[in-house]
C-alpha cells in the first residue's frame, strides 16, 4: 500500500462528510492488504455530470493508494429505482434503458479511473440468482418499523403518500450487494447513508466483517445552492464540449470554486491550502485560479491540450468582444421548467419561461418584458454578438447565450 495508515487516512478523509467507523478503517488499512472499495451507480440516465464524479474521484484516490476499486453498475437495482429523497414512486426503467445507459457509464468513468485497475461489476450477476426464496430470506432481516424510520419513507407515510413494496426492497438489495462483493468500504453521498449502513448490518447477518462507510457531500451546481442536477439545468456534463465545460466553470462563484477544487481536483491537500492562502493575500487572482480549474477538468475529460485550447478560446472570445467574465446568469432547461437564476442583485430567483424578453427581465438586466421588447425594437440587444430583431424570440436550443444591452449590461443564459 502507498503510505502509512495516517497518510492514507488523510487522503481518504479529504472532502468527506463522515467516516464510519474510523477505528475499523485504521485496522483494515493496518492489515496491509488491498481493500475492496465499493461504489454503486444506478444507470438511470445516460450522462454523468461533475456531481457524480465526486465519488468517482474518491475511488481514484483509493486506486492511487493501491486498493481494489469495484465500480458497481446497478443494472438490477436501476430497474427498481432508488427511493432516496423522492416524494413519490419513481418510474420503473426497462431492461433496455438500463443496459443502454450502463454502456455510456462504462465509457465515461474511465476518463477518471484507471481502467486496468478497475473491476466493473453488475449486481444482476448475483441478484438474478437470488430467487424468490432468497429475496424472502433477505426481507426477513429487517422490519417495516425500522424501514419507516428512514426520513423520506417517514414523510411519505405520515403525509399519506403511497409507498410501493418494491421500494422497501431497494436498500435491502443494495446492502446485499456488499455481502456478495465482500466489500471492505462503501462510498456514497450523504443522501445514501441509510442505504450504505444497510450493507454493514447485512454483512454481520452473513458473518462478514462489516464494511466501513464513507459519505461524500452532494456537489452544488452552478447556482451554488442546489445540488448539481440535470433536471435543474445547473450541471456540468463530463461529455460536454471543452469550451462548454470551461465556460461553465468560469461562471461559478469564487467560494464554490474552492469547493470544486477540494472535491474534484487532483491537487494535493497542501497545494489547495496554499492556493487558499494565495487567494486570501491577493498573490493569486480568483480568475486565474478558476481558469486553472477549468483547464484541469477539461483536460481530464477531453485529453492533453484540450484545457489550454479551451482557455485560449475563452480569453479570445471575451477580450475581442469586451465581454466581462463576471455577470448575472440564469439556468433554464429546454422544456421551460422552473429553474434557478442568480440576478444582478445576487438574489436567487426562479425562471418559468424560455422567451428572451422574459429571461432578460428574470435575470435583472431589464425591469420588465416591455422594456426588453422596446430595447430589441430599437436594435439595442445582442445575443452572442448578433443583433436581435425578434421580440418573440424563444431560446429552445441547448447552449450558452450571452445577452448584451449597450456596452455595460450583460447576462449569461444557459439552456440545458
Amino acid at each position: 500500500m502507498s503510505g502509512t495508515v495516517a497518510e492514507q487516512l488523510a487522503v481518504i478523509k479529504r472532502g468527506c462528510v463522515e467516516l464510519l467507523v474510523e477505528k475499523e478503517m485504521e485496522d483494515k488499512l493496518a492489515s496491509g492488504r488491498p481493500l475492496i472499495i465499493k461504489a454503486g451507480f444506478d444507470p438511470t440516465a445516460p450522462d454523468l455530470h461533475l456531481g457524480h464524479t465526486v465519488l468517482i474521484q474518491k475511488l481514484r484516490q483509493f486506486q492511487q493508494l493501491g486498493h481494489s476499486v469495484h465500480f458497481l453498475i446497478g443494472d438490477f437495482t436501476g430497474m427498481i429505482g432508488d427511493p432516496t429523497g423522492k416524494s413519490e414512486t419513481r418510474r420503473v426503467l426497462t431492461r433496455e434503458d438500463v443496459l443502454r445507459n450502463a454502456e455510456t457509464y462504462k465509457e465515461q468513468v474511465f476518463k477518471i479511473l484507471d481502467q486496468e485497475k478497475t473491476k466493473v461489476v453488475f449486481n444482476s450477476t448475483w441478484l438474478n440468482d437470488l430467487g424468490c426464496g432468497g429475496l424472502i430470506a433477505l426481507a426477513s432481516k429487517y422490519t417495516v418499523a425500522r424501514m419507516l424510520e428512514r426520513d423520506d419513507f417517514h414523510k411519505r407515510y405520515t403525509g399519506q403518500q403511497p409507498i410501493a413494496i418494491h421500494e422497501f426492497l431497494y436498500p435491502l438489495i443494495q446492502g446485499y450487494d456488499s455481502v456478495a462483493m465482500k466489500a471492505d468500504v462503501e462510498l456514497g453521498g450523504t443522501d445514501q447513508k441509510f442505504n450504505v449502513l444497510m450493507g454493514r448490518e447485512l454483512q454481520r447477518e452473513w458473518g462478514q466483517p462489516p464494511q466501513c462507510v464513507l459519505t461524500m457531500p452532494l456537489l452544488e451546481g452552478l447556482d451554488g445552492v442546489n445540488k448539481m442536477s440535470k433536471s435543474l439545468g445547473n450541471y456540468i456534463g463530463i461529455s460536454e464540449a471543452p469550451d462548454e465545460i470551461f465556460g461553465k466553470v468560469m461562471s461559478i462563484s469564487d467560494e464554490l470554486m474552492l469547493r470544486y477544487y477540494e472535491l474534484l481536483s487532483d491537487k494535493s491537500i497542501a497545494e489547495i491550502e496554499q492556493l487558499k492562502a494565495d487567494l486570501k493575500d491577493g498573490s493569486v487572482h480568483p480568475m486565474a485560479a478558476k481558469k486553472a480549474l477549468g483547464s484541469e477538468l477539461v483536460t481530464r475529460f477531453h485529453g492533453a491540450g484540450s484545457g489550454e485550447a479551451a482557455e485560449e478560446n475563452f480569453v479570445k472570445r471575451f477580450k475581442e468582444n469586451e465581454i466581462p467574465v463576471e455577470m448575472p446568469q440564469i439556468c433554464v432547461n429546454i422544456s421551460g421548467q422552473a429553474l434557478l437564476s442568480l440576478n444582478v442583485s445576487g438574489e436567487i430567483s426562479v425562471a418559468h419561461q424560455s422567451s428572451l424578453c422574459a429571461l432578460m427581465t428574470q435575470v435583472g438586466i431589464t425591469k420588465s418584458n416591455g422594456e426588453a421588447r422596446r430595447l430589441i425594437d430599437q436594435g439595442g440587444v445582442k445575443l452572442n454578438g448578433e443583433k436581435v430583431s425578434n421580440t418573440n424570440l424563444e431560446l429552445t436550443a441547448a447552449g450558452e447565450y450571452i445577452v448584451q444591452i449597450g456596452k455595460r449590461r450583460f447576462a449569461r443564459i444557459v439552456i440545458a
